[in-house]
Parts: structure tokens; C-alpha cells; sequence
């Protein structure tokens, strides 16, 4: 650090790294609170929807997190945002892929980035990371999305697929020393030459899987020049790629350096994080011609009655019937695109979990319920905060007199929470377990 910092400046970085680190979140816009209920706080200067909050709260048990209305993510990577604004070209729907997604932050920056007609590919490598992931995205709402386990290379056997790739790759995390101690003991200069290796092999299947003038956007949660700069230059130096520069305020404190941004704890309110954006200027156009999934099947004209009272009827979508049986709701535009990556990867999730048939009945899945697609016409019940905080520790709530029987969702300040399905005398809360609050609750 000594070496990397300008002269008098290695001191001010190792304070900030002795203080509190700083606690931020970012909005979901398609699920706003209602005036008097957001949180307060000062606005990331990157992000539009971005918050420092003055402490951190307990997050779980706070109903609008559990409903997706925000996300707790590190300010400073919140920059993908603007990274994103300055060099990507919105005027038709993208196709981008999130190589490295897990836990979600990013992916659901994308969301929003893309808007309802895009598609996102949300992937994630290492397995066991893939349910977080697959929870933060169904809590975020949008339908347009696939979450899959695979590796880069799997996605490059379609070479020009994609208008973005998002590469936030497995770093050696000299940049979350001061929020995760535990980084410290694994870090090691062998380990940073194991992790630009790694980034490399990442990097160059990355640049594979996008289309001539497709955007490749690179970061990391380190300082080093070998994981950063180093494998920027070797990266243009090894495909037809070329650096893009962003409009950087100098207030932001933002420094310039590898070809890219560099974010540094005494100078920005966050962590550690570097950017850097590439142009692909070379390569071929996938075409992803019509065919078959796989591993499932069109849900049968029959069933399509049984679902189109869950659904917006403004929603373009497809039903499909997965071999364990759940129904998933995908975009009609993108369902080519799904085929093709369905024949990629083993591990995958695709659109939205609407539920499961049940005899002539549908059983709607938590995932409808905080998706956009849901029907705004389904019956509701509104709770204050202890009531929610019942409801999400997957216990009865209190029914209003003249409750209806049947399917009904329960809501937090117009936050759909999950549903509860009211029958004579009594409700079963429909929470699945695993998403339950297990700790205690305290006023």
C-alpha cells in the first residue's frame, strides 16, 4: 500500500481501516415505502438510490427488507450504476450476464438498470452461494431474470451472446480487510498471483460471451496492480478490446489508476473497490435460433385458466412445468434465449416460480407473491410491524372480522410479505421455513 498510495497517504488509509465501517443501502425502485417510513440517511453521491445510514440497524427485523424494498449492499460497489449509465446504450433490450452474482448486489443494480424488457443471467460458481442469490433476486421482484450455476467457459460455447458482462471476480479482498477481518488471515502474496491467474481464465471466456460493441465491465475488491491494472493491460493487449473512461467528479474522491477506478476508505465513504470498462471491438453476433427446453415442459392449455387470475394481465409471459412440478412464468421475448442457456448449464432457475397445481386449484409459491407479475386485484391484508414480524416468524396473525377464506396476501405499507391462506375458524401462514425469522423479537 505504501507503494501504491501517494506519498504522506499510507497513515490516513491504515486510520480509516481502525474505524467503523460505513452502512449503506440501496432502494428498490420498484418497491417504494411510503413517505415517513424510509430510512434516513445521506445519498451515495454515485447512486441515485443508494443511502449511508448514520448505525446499522437489525436489518431482520425490519419487514421492507424482507420484502425486497431495499438491498444492504457496500456503497462503493454501488458505482456499477454509474459505470453502467455512461457507457451502455439502453435504446433496445439487453441480454447481460452477471458472471460472479452471488450474493446479489450487483444483479439487482442490473435489474434495475435494464428495466422490465431486458434479461438478466444472474450466474454463480460455487454452489453453495447460489441460494442466497436465488432468495435476494425473488425478493427484488423482477421476472426477467435466470439464476444459474456455471462456469465462465460454459457460457463463451455461444460465442456474442450478450450486450454486457458484469465480471466481479474472485479477488484476494485486501479491500475488505476493515468489514471482513477474517480476509486478512487468507490473504497472502501466493494467493494474489492464485486469483489473477483465476481472473484471467474468468476474463477471457468473458470476453467470448459478448457480442462486437458489447460492454465487459471488470471489478474487484482489492488494491493490488497484479488483479487490477495488470489484468486490464494484459486484457487489451490480448483481445480486440478498448478502455473506456468515465465522467468522474473530483468530489467524489474517486481515484484514477490501472485503467480504471479505484476506491479508497480514506478518501470515500466504503470499501475497497476498483472499475474498469472495456469495449468489445471485435468478434460475432450470436443468433439463437427457436428451440425445446430440456428439462421443461409448456404448462398444457388446460392449466393456463387455473393461472390467469394470479397474474398482471398486462404481463407477456410463457408457462413452463419443471419435472419436480413448479410452474415458471417467463418473459415471451426471451424464451429462445432461455432454451439456449438452459443447454449450458446444469443448475438453473428460470423467471418466476408461480406455484404448483393442485388438482384443479393452483398453490401460489412465495415467489409470486413479491413478484411484479402478481395480480393486484388478489386480496390483502394489511399489518403494522408487529403483526408483519409475526407473520415472518411464520406464526398466526390476528384476522379482521368478516375475513374471506382463501388465498391472501399478507402486506407491510403496501410491501407484499408472502401469503397466508384464511380458512374457517383460523389461517395457516404459508412462509416457507426457510425464510423465517429465528431470532427473537424486541420492540
Amino acid at each position: 500500500m505504501q507503494h501504491l498510495l501517494p506519498e504522506g497517504e499510507l497513515q490516513l488509509f491504515l486510520q480509516a481501516l481502525d474505524e467503523p465501517a460505513p452502512v449503506s443501502i440501496r432502494f428498490n425502485p420498484a418497491k417504494r415505502l411510503p413517505e415517513g417510513h424510509t430510512p434516513i440517511g445521506e445519498r451515495v453521491p454515485w447512486c441515485r438510490e443508494g443511502l449511508y445510514l448514520s448505525q446499522r440497524p437489525v436489518f431482520t427485523l425490519d419487514p421492507a427488507f424482507h420484502a425486497g424494498a431495499y438491498y444492504v449492499q457496500e456503497a462503493s460497489s454501488m458505482f456499477l450504476g454509474e459505470a453502467l449509465r455512461q457507457t451502455v446504450d439502453r435504446s433496445s433490450p439487453l441480454k447481460v450476464l452477471d458472471l460472479c452474482a452471488a450474493p446479489g448486489g450487483k444483479s439487482t443494480l442490473i435489474a434495475d438498470f435494464i428495466g422490465p424488457d431486458g434479461l438478466l443471467v444472474a450466474n454463480e460458481t460455487i454452489r453453495s452461494r447460489v441460494g442466497a442469490l436465488r432468495e435476494n433476486m425473488e425478493k427484488w421482484g423482477y421476472a426477467n431474470v435466470a439464476i444459474t450455476s456455471g462456469e465462465a467457459e460454459d457460457f463463451a460455447r455461444i460465442p456474442g451472446l450478450f450486450d454486457v458482462v458484469v465480471t466481479d471476480a474472485p479477488c484476494s479482498g485486501e479491500g475488505m480487510f476493515r468489514k471482513d477481518p477474517d480476509s486478512i488471515g487468507e490473504w497472502s502474496p501466493e494467493n494474489v498471483s492464485v486469483c489473477s491467474s483465476r481472473q484471467k481464465r474468468i476474463l477471457a471466456a468473458a470476453v467470448d460471451c459478448l457480442k462486437p460493441g458489447g460492454i465487459l465491465i471488470y471489478s474487484t475488491c482489492t488494491y493490488n496492480k497484479e488483479e487490477n491494472g495488470g489484468n486490464i493491460e494484459w486484457l487489451a493487449g490480448e483481445f480486440p478490446l478498448e478502455l473506456l473512461q468515465l465522467e468522474v467528479p473530483g468530489s467524489w474522491q474517486v481515484t484514477v489508476t490501472g485503467g480504471g477506478y479505484q476506491f479508497y476508505p480514506h478518501k470515500t465513504r466504503g470499501e475497497g473497490f476498483f472499475l474498469a470498462v472495456l469495449r468489445k471491438t471485435g468478434g460475432e453476433t450470436a443468433k439463437t435460433a427457436p428451440g425445446n427446453f430440456k428439462n421443461l415442459s409448456a404448462v398444457p392449455k388446460s392449466g393456463l385458466p387455473l393461472i390467469a387470475g394470479w397474474i398482471n394481465p398486462g404481463a407477456n409471459l410463457r408457462y413452463y412445468q419443471t419435472v419436480s412440478g413448479e410452474i415458471m412464468a417467463l418473459p415471451d421475448q426471451w424464451t429462445d434465449v432461455y432454451a439456449a442457456i438452459e443447454k449450458l448449464v446444469k443448475l438453473k432457475w428460470f423467471g418466476v416460480n408461480i406455484g404448483e397445481f393442485k388438482g384443479k386449484d393452483l398453490i401460489p409459491a412465495h415467489a409470486l407473491a413479491l413478484s411484479s407479475l402478481i395480480n393486484p386485484d388478489i386480496p390483502y391484508l394489511d399489518t403494522d410491524r408487529a403483526q408483519a414480524l409475526r407473520f415472518l416468524k411464520k406464526e398466526s396473525i390476528e384476522l379482521p372480522d368478516g375475513a374471506k377464506n382463501g388465498w391472501t396476501l399478507v402486506r407491510f405499507h403496501g410491501l407484499h410479505l408472502g401469503w397466508i391462506k384464511v380458512i374457517p375458524g383460523r389461517m395457516n401462514n404459508y412462509l416457507p421455513q426457510e425464510r423465517r425469522i429465528r431470532m427473537d423479537i424486541t420492540d
